[in-house]
């Protein structure tokens, strides 16, 4: 009877939680870019480190954006590559691209640093941050720079999809992401609770100078971005914004590998070491208790076949309850096909 009531009781949470997220999520208008120009000055900040077969794909991208090539640069930090990432950067680089090397040594750099040490090196107010394995379309940077200039925004989270294969991994992944960016999304403009991707973000200067960059994170191996907007939306909550737009999706891919899959999960789990966002922080232990509510429910049904009935209904209610939320985001993301899983 208890666990009976314990499901109920979490699926109901879960159900306001997720309508919260869908509500959200629906709110948040597509952008719709002026027609002006804008005119403030972007520098693209991209930390490399072995990524010789995925950064001339990025670099190709970037040179055809429609954004005057006198209004934008591309700053490239090569992280201590041991493959051939230096001589394609060379080669490939247009007028308004550079690459430079992280201000510490090998033995101390992260991505926190080379992107740091880019941001130093940057002319732009505004800084775009995305990955070597990226892809980006032609209006990746105007798109940006328009929502930039008319929210006024010191921190601004913006769309990331995973390209992918048939492969059950991939396809899993793709879902798993879709969910978060949703929430994301909802989240970030509902100023519910931080969550942004690295693939995908920019942020002023100004602000990085303020909070002092990385200081206080810096000790983590990941959170530069999450943790680092939380940083500006603690000095700045009014100004951070989510930009929900295809033309400034940026596309990556998947982990290709379970081992893989489960070391950036393990990565993106040791944030939640220094999180200082309460807010996040109930929610993931929520999420955590109702997931493990469902091996418990599995567990006991196997002493008890009576509560197969049970597990049923958890799996068959979190579905009911997730499949308009995930439809929906799936839809903006033109993947509604993976819905058929």
């Amino acid at each position: 009877m208890l666990l009976t009531f314990l499901t109920a009781g979490f699926l109901l949470l879960y159900a306001a939680l997720i309508l919260f997220y869908y509500t959200q999520w629906k709110k948040v208008e597509n952008y719709q870019p002026a027609s002006s120009t804008p005119s403030v000055f972007i520098s693209v900040v991209i930390a490399a480190r072995n990524e010789e077969h995925s950064l001339p794909h990025l670099i190709s991208d970037l040179l055809a954006q429609d954004y005057p090539v006198h209004l934008w640069e591309a700053i490239i930090i090569n992280d201590y590559s041991t493959d051939s990432t230096a001589e394609l950067v060379s080669t490939l680089t247009g007028s308004n691209m550079r690459m430079v090397l992280p201000a510490v040594l090998s033995t101390e750099s992260s991505k926190k640093r080379a992107i740091e040490t880019g941001v130093n090196y940057a002319k732009g107010e505004l800084i775009v941050i995305t990955d070597a394995d990226c892809r980006v379309g032609p209006y990746w940077v105007s798109t940006i720079a328009k929502f930039y200039e008319e929210k006024g925004a010191a921190f601004i989270a913006a769309p990331v999809k995973f390209s992918h294969d048939n492969s059950v991994l991939q396809i899993f992944q793709s879902l798993d992401f879709i969910t978060l960016q949703g929430i994301t999304a909802a989240s970030v403009s509902a100023n519910f609770h931080a969550m942004c991707n690295g693939a995908n973000l920019a942020y002023t200067k100004q602000a990085f100078a303020i909070v002092n960059g990385f200081e206080g994170i810096d000790k983590v191996a990941t959170g530069d971005d999450m943790l680092l907007m939380h940083k500006i939306w603690k000095n700045t909550p009014g100004k951070v914004y989510y930009l929900k737009s295809k033309e400034a999706t940026v596309s990556t891919e998947p982990m290709k590998t379970w081992k893989d899959f489960f070391m950036q999960r393990k990565r993106w789990a040791s944030k939640t070491l220094v999180y200082d966002d309460y807010r996040i922080i109930i929610v993931l232990a929520f999420i955590l208790l109702l997931n493990a509510l469902f091996f418990v429910l599995l567990i006991e049904a196997i002493i008890n076949k009576t509560y197969w009935i049970h597990c049923v209904a958890f799996l068959v209610g979190k579905t009911i309850i997730e499949w308009p939320f995930v439809f929906s985001v799936a839809k903006f993301y033109d993947e509604q096909k993976l819905m058929r899983y």
